[in-house]
């Protein structure tokens, strides 16, 4: 008895949506709905009556009153007489159509592509895009369908497997090199919004804005590139040497093993130079005779590695009178 009468109250429909809500099905008992009923839609709301699965009327933004006189169409699909008092049998579903932003997108696994400059190459990326419903009845038909209702994290893998799919097809033929992918990220962008945009389409959802924030390699091959981009800006074996060798003087100088540490660091240094000239070279290399050190010269250094900080005075003293004696 108690829900019989309250069926008989003039129904106030309306939807407070909440952030991530696409889509409210309005519970109704027996899906039954009052002659006169008070339909409520906001701004960026529509309001669609569903009959038996087919949509039959919509409501924009404002204040309606539910009557036979301002539903012609759900009227007629149900046979009913301009002054039929009873209740309407029909499912009423609210949609929201506010751009849902600042949503994130990834490769869960690398994307193969034919790179211009590197051959075939495994290619990660990701970015933020955001999306609003764009045409009602594919969304509720293929969409929302029997359902409560539609939030934004539900369709989200969805979603991301289509941009997925889109990226490849973009960047496939794209036929930008990817060391030029940075200079061209808007272009990219614009290019997978275009592949986007027509897989979200069946769906009745329109893809608004899409970035690219990132496109990387795998580790590994991160690694070679950036040997590769080491060796470009070093520029010769000689150069590549000395950086060596200052590398080993700074490393040493946070050592407590003083003149000892800094001669391992430079021979070390030396050694890999000298192995790195031998692969490089196609004539058999010729040993250099030992060179006679000049002790003058070498005082001269180990001071210069005093002002710097690198050795202590007294290593120096010590040194220095190590060097004295040989000339003597």
């Amino acid at each position: 008895m108690f829900d019989f009468l309250t069926k008989q109250f003039v129904d106030i429909i309306e939807w407070l949506e909440e952030p991530g809500q696409l889509a409210w099905r309005v519970p109704f008992a027996d899906q039954e709905i009052q002659h006169g009923a008070q339909l409520t839609v906001r701004e960026g709301q529509i309001a669609a009556f569903v009959n038996e699965g087919r949509i039959a009327d919509y409501f924009g933004p404002g204040l309606h009153t539910l009557e036979t006189a301002n539903l012609p169409l759900l009227s007629d699909l149900m046979n009913w007489d301009k002054g039929f008092r009873s209740p309407f049998k029909s499912d009423v579903v609210f949609l929201s159509l506010k751009e849902q932003q600042g949503l994130k997108w990834g490769t869960a696994q690398p994307i193969t592509i034919r790179d211009t400059e590197f051959g075939a190459l495994r290619l990660r990326a990701f970015g933020s895009y955001s999306i609003r419903v764009n045409e009602a009845v594919p969304f509720i038909s293929r969409v929302l369908g029997t359902m409560s209702g539609v939030t934004v994290a539900s369709l989200e893998p969805q979603l991301r497997a289509a941009i997925q799919t889109a990226m490849a097809t973009a960047l496939g033929g794209s036929g930008i090199a990817f060391l030029d992918l940075a200079a061209s990220q808007q272009a990219l962008s614009d290019r997978i919004k275009v592949e986007v945009d027509k897989a979200f389409a069946q769906w009745g959802l329109t893809c608004l804005s899409f970035y690219v924030e990132s496109v990387s390699l795998p580790d590994e091959v991160q690694t070679h590139l950036d040997k590769g981009s080491s060796m470009r800006v070093l520029g010769d074996l000689a150069g590549y040497t000395r950086f060596q060798a200052a590398e080993a003087i700074e490393q040493a100088a946070g050592n407590d093993s003083g003149v000892a540490g800094i001669g391992a660091g430079m021979a070390a240094a030396t050694a890999l130079g000298g192995a790195m000239a031998q692969g490089l070279s196609a004539a058999p290399a010729v040993q250099p005779s030992a060179a006679v050190e000049d002790p003058l010269a070498t005082i001269e250094k180990l001071h210069r590695l005093v002002t710097i900080g690198a050795l202590s005075q007294e290593e120096f003293e010590a040194k220095k009178a190590e060097l004295l004696s040989r000339i003597r």
